[in-house]
């Protein structure tokens, strides 16, 4: 319990500097560094021949992106393709099947880095580095980009422009995800990570046997997996291998590593509105007093509402991790193994049950997808968390993408409240009327369609079926798992399923690309129906979106929603599971 009250106290600390730098990114504000990230950005325009100052609508900066990531998807298909060419592959990798390279391709542009395959054995150096890793980069940025134009339009400083692709795209690699990575990379080669370009290594044990220990540029990719909510691994243990993951320090990093940033978008948002608020406020001469609120200083009014209440559901989520794991596995008791340390199965005992729960809750609440335990191996109600957190796809999330699912659910929170009490709904002082209401109802309802109706399709298919190992209630859960990680671009899977098959490599690539391009698209146009409308004046009747109790309400108002939607297949996967095996 210590350990993981520190580990949280701690982070409190670290996001809210990282906040205020995105921020001062975001807003293209003055920084420490923009003497030599200037000439560096300007080397990159002029080479790419972006005008920095041209701003775009929100359709042309939806299909930028979109038609940005789609020439690099075709670029990486061709290298996953021809990676057999002896050229940085010094063990001889040959190259991906087409299905499996599609959905490789498919999974790391989307941000999602979901595996099919192990990284040692699957792809030369070669691919980690200008597949893999460059995607690890370009698909973060291109989320947090996403995330600020998402911002810019609610802000609503101009009536069409949420700025410039290009522009985001570059600012975000060169300031934050660049610098960021080179401190950690250097921090985890420190804890022992290996980074180099030699051959694997092959040992003679002390039991007189032969063993493969890989090496190549590790840490390069372990510490852009992290910072960019990405996932995935070198090797196909992931984090839970001490090449990955060597030391408690270690942990500590990759830990916070996924949690910043995510953390602060929201500061970001807070800080954004909060300021065109105070512009607007002040051309009209109406500006209020500065609030005295340590909060709402640190957060922004509107940013601390939203983080108090992605906070709530964090917590709920980790506390009935770490309890459902300290319980142990009643069926291992039953044969006279001990579960005072709680169930260990899966489990580094390096890590132990605190710091395995506390990893698996914010690898897919962040929507990182990296593991340092095996997912597969949790109790029904530990594994219930990641999933149910996948599926709800707004508890921090990664690369801005959980703060703009959170938005949606604050839009359709203040409608609801709205009908209560006879009112229009207004949020961030823009009156939320039906082109809103169906493009958010739109963005809510792909995310569940998208999972439910994959996860019918493989229990109904001899495809699906034949990759399912496990019968009964796991294997449902299974199906669930590894559908939710893909819509929600996380990346982390149970690993008991055969799913390096055609059907399972092509359904899942469906669903990561439609998961991920679909919701930024809908939200998008969110932001530009609402930038063009004029603001309106608070009143005694508005409903306040910067309070605590706002952010109670939110957090019914999520957890209401994936009960409607979920809990018939959470009943017949691991509530069912659990009341089995505890029966």
């Amino acid at each position: 319990m210590l350990q993981l009250v520190v580990t949280i106290i701690i982070y409190l600390i670290l996001v809210i500097p990282v906040g205020r730098y995105l921020y001062h990114i975001a807003a293209e504000k003055h920084t420490f560094g923009d003497p030599l990230f200037d000439r560096v950005d300007g080397a990159i325009y002029r080479l790419g021949g972006v005008n920095p100052r041209k701003g775009m609508n929100w359709k042309q900066y939806a299909l930028t992106l979109v038609g940005t990531n789609g020439v690099m998807i075709a670029i990486g298909y061709l290298i996953l393709r021809i990676q057999r060419l002896p050229l940085f592959n010094p063990n001889g990798i040959d190259g991906m099947e087409p299905t499996l390279a599609f959905n490789t391709i498919i999974s790391f542009m989307t941000n999602t880095n979901l595996q099919h395959y192990s990284g040692e054995s699957g792809l030369s150096y070669l691919s980690q580095m200008l597949v893999i890793i460059f995607m690890m980069f370009v698909s973060a940025a291109s989320g947090y980009a996403a995330c600020v134009a998402f911002i810019r339009g609610l802000a609503g400083k101009t009536k069409d422009n949420v700025g410039n692709f290009y522009v985001d795209l570059v600012r975000i690699t060169t300031r934050i995800l660049l610098p960021f990575s080179l401190v950690g990379g250097l921090l985890l080669v420190w804890q022992g990570v290996p980074q180099n370009f030699s051959a694997n290594l092959v040992v003679n044990t002390l039991e007189g046997t032969s063993q493969v220990i890989a090496m190549g540029p590790i840490a390069a990719l372990e510490i852009i997996k992290h910072l960019g909510t990405n996932g995935g691994g070198f090797l196909g243990a992931n984090s839970s291998t001490p090449l990955e993951n060597p030391t408690m320090l270690s942990n500590l990093i990759e830990l916070y590593s996924m949690m910043l940033l995510p953390g602060a978008c929201v500061i970001t948002f807070g800080k954004m509105v909060g300021e065109s608020r105070r512009e607007r406020l002040r051309k009209e001469n109406a500006l209020p007093a500065e609030p005295r609120s340590l909060t709402a200083r640190l957060f922004g009014q509107e940013g601390r509402s939203i983080f108090a209440a992605m906070g709530i559901l964090f917590l709920v989520g980790l506390a009935v991790c770490f309890w459902a794991e300290s319980q142990g596995n009643p069926a291992l008791a039953d044969i006279g193994l001990s579960q005072a340390e709680g169930s260990m199965e899966g489990k580094e005992v390096r890590f132990g049950v605190a710091q395995s729960a506390l990893f698996t809750t914010v690898t897919t609440s962040f929507t990182t997808g990296t593991v340092n335990n095996m997912h597969d191996t949790l109790t029904p109600l530990g594994g219930m968390v990641p999933l149910l957190h996948m599926m709800l796809n707004c508890v921090f999330g990664g690369k801005g993408v959980g703060l703009m699912n959170m938005i949606l659910y604050a839009i359709l929170a203040v409608f609801i409240c709205g009908l209560m009490v006879g009112r229009t709904p207004e949020y961030l002082g823009k009156k939320i009327e039906g082109r809103e209401m169906k493009l958010t109802a739109l963005g809510i309802i792909v995310h569940p369609l998208l999972i439910l109706v994959f996860s019918a399709l493989a229990v109904a298919t001899a495809g699906g079926l034949a990759g399912i190992t496990n019968p009964g209630y796991h294997g449902l859960t299974q199906v669930l798992y590894e559908y939710a990680s893909s819509a929600a671009n996380n990346g982390s899977g149970f690993e008991g399923l055969a799913d390096n098959t055609v059907f399972w490599n092509m359904t899942t690539g469906i669903v990561m690309f439609l998961g991920r391009y679909l919701p930024i698209v809908i939200q998008l146009a969110i932001a530009g129906s609402l930038m063009k409308k004029n603001f309106v004046n608070e009143s005694a009747g508005t409903l306040r979106t910067c309070t605590f109790s706002f952010a109670v309400i939110l957090v019914f108002v999520v957890y209401i929603f994936a009960a409607l939607t979920f809990f018939p297949a959470l009943a017949l996967g691991p509530i069912a599971e659990h009341l089995t095996l505890w029966a």
